[in-house]
């Protein structure tokens, strides 16, 4: 749940697969959200700057991949634009006094897009499925089947969760699953479970991926273009839209050119340098608060035996102290984000700990406290620690591009003034490099990266826990006292005293400092004034919490 120029590519392939199917020039119309006609039919073209990095939601890691699978496959339930829980798949739910026993109803009739059924039968199937491998294949998953004990459909349209424990945070791990049809992927489940990882579940030439949401896929490019076609068997709503498109950019000024001259019609990251631009040229933009933070990530890894001033909790406090926060804000972002703190972002609401406030920009006290542990500078003003320069690479991955650059740039300087030096290093498939060899976090020292957690805290918490290693973990934290916090918060039920253990974990993840957070960035949005209907979250206009966006979208 993270986060190439495209010429005429997303253009060609797109007017390419508008003249087929259901075609796009339907002139069936309607009254849209903001009183002008609907036109239904079209097809939308969405810029992407993190991109689709699988389609097996078992192997996914970008934000843009979890937000595929949500209009991909069914969820039992979603969030309505005030973050509460509402139907989706599941029409309803109940659960028993004890909080052991959860019982979802679900669509009655529903269809893969296969046409195959889609029943209850496929939810305990994909909850069982996960049980049954959370300590290896599914381990990325492991959260959502807490204390769950066994999922049973008793029929097509009931599905019976059966808790040993009750579980605070039921509707927010259903909300985080995609219900995938047991048809298609019981094959992979065989055995020990591995081809679950190794299958690519990409559509075959005239075959799309089997889909039970609003969209199937026909065609997948990881770094070009994705294309969602409607599904004829969908359950809900369907959407205004025939299909809409999904090409990566690596490239911020050629997406936001490629905006200008038609060549697409949606920007869901707007590089922030341009939002004045394309407000001036007259494009829809949507400023509002985001889910996504930045982090500057120090390997915390229990198995890391070299550069071991890095583990010095003086050290990071030092660190904390020469990133100015306030200039990578006004520099990098233009003012569209706020001053970041902890791993659990301010649109978490009451999960957040609003009184855990970051050290200030102060370059003095940092090299008093470096100086006061010995580490004194060289003749070309780098320190030396444990009798090595105090040099380090920090990993970059390609998503951190363009207001990350200028943000490593400020973090740069203000280490340099300490005697540290920082050393840029792009790299792709940065996560295989943090967790080499062997889940041991062993060959890196410093990284930036960003998170985009779901609403409730129990994801992001479980992402600084030992048991995820390999999986979710990008800094190798792994502190037992945590761990047992973790696993006490995730079976209080109780509000307030869930939110006690969750604010004392944000202390201690901020006092252990595997992460400086640097900012709780805004969603930033563009598009041209052909569409109309988008439904804005905290996670944009493609977003993994709802369906609803690319439902209601049309044109005008």
């Amino acid at each position: 749940m993270r986060k190439s120029f495209v010429g005429a590519a997303l253009a060609l392939a797109l007017v390419s697969a508008a003249c087929g199917g259901n075609g796009s020039s339907s002139s069936t119309t309607g009254v849209s959200a903001s009183g002008g006609s609907v036109k239904e039919g079209g097809t939308l073209r969405i810029a992407a700057f993190d991109g689709i990095d699988s389609l097996n939601p078992y192997v996914g890691v970008n934000d843009d991949s979890y937000a595929a699978y949500a209009y991909m496959y069914p969820q039992l339930v979603q969030y309505d634009p005030q973050a509460e829980f509402i139907p989706e798949f599941a029409t309803s739910w109940t659960h028993s006094k004890d909080g052991l026993t959860w019982t979802f109803t679900t669509q009655s009739g529903a269809k893969w897009s296969d046409g195959q059924p889609l029943t209850a039968s496929d939810v305990a199937w994909t909850f069982n499925n996960i049980l049954k491998f959370k300590d290896s294949v599914t381990a990325g998953s492991a959260g959502v089947v807490q204390h769950l004990v066994k999922a049973d459909a008793p029929d097509p349209t009931t599905v019976v969760f059966t808790y040993d424990s009750p579980v605070p945070a039921v509707l927010a791990n259903v909300q985080q699953t995609s219900i995938l049809p047991e048809h298609t992927w019981a094959q992979y489940a065989a055995g020990d479970g591995k081809a679950l990882k190794t299958f690519a579940n990409t559509p075959a030439k005239d075959t799309p991926t089997v889909s039970g949401g609003p969209f199937m896929v026909t065609q997948y490019q990881q770094d070009g273009t994705t294309i969602f076609e409607k599904n004829p068997n969908w359950y809900g709503t369907p959407p205004h839209i025939d299909r809409f498109g999904l090409e990566y950019f690596s490239n911020e000024d050629a997406e936001v050119t490629a905006l200008k001259t038609d060549q697409i019609d949606v920007i869901e990251n707007v590089p922030p340098p341009s939002v004045k631009t394309l407000q001036d040229a007259n494009f829809n933009v949507f400023i509002g608060p985001a889910s996504t933070y930045r982090t500057f990530i120090i390997n915390s890894s229990p198995f890391k035996k070299t550069n071991p001033e890095l583990m010095d909790p003086q050290v990071r406090m030092a660190f904390e102290y020469a990133t100015d926060r306030q200039q990578i804000i006004d520099t990098a972002w233009l003012g569209h984000a706020q001053p970041g703190t902890t791993i659990v972002p301010t649109t978490a609401g009451i999960w957040h700990d609003s009184s855990i406030q970051p050290l200030p920009f102060d370059i003095p006290k940092a090299n008093e406290i470096l100086d006061g542990l010995g580490f004194t500078k060289g003749s070309d003003g780098i320190r030396v620690a444990n009798g090595h320069p105090m040099t380090y690479d920090v990993l970059f991955p390609g998503s951190e591009r363009g207001a990350g650059d200028r943000a490593f740039q400020i973090i740069q300087g203000g280490f340099q003034q300490i005697g540290v030096k920082l050393v840029q290093k792009p790299a792709q498939g940065v996560y295989g490099i943090m967790t080499a060899p062997d889940n041991k976090y062993l060959n890196w020292d410093l990284a930036m990266w960003n998170w985009t957690p779901p609403l409730d805290p129990d994801f992001i918490l479980s992402a600084m826990t030992c048991h995820s290693f390999g999986n979710w973990s990008d800094s190798g934290y792994c502190v037992k006292a945590y761990d047992a916090l973790y696993a006490k918060q995730a079976r209080t039920v109780d509000e307030q005293a869930r939110q006690a253990i969750v604010y004392q974990m944000q202390q201690m993840v901020y006092d252990d400092r595997p992460y400086i957070v640097l900012n709780y960035n805004d969603t930033l949005n563009a598009w041209s004034h052909g569409w109309d209907g988008f439904v804005q979250s905290s996670q944009g206009l493609f977003s993994a919490l709802d369906k609803q966006s690319l439902i209601a979208v049309h044109q005008t």
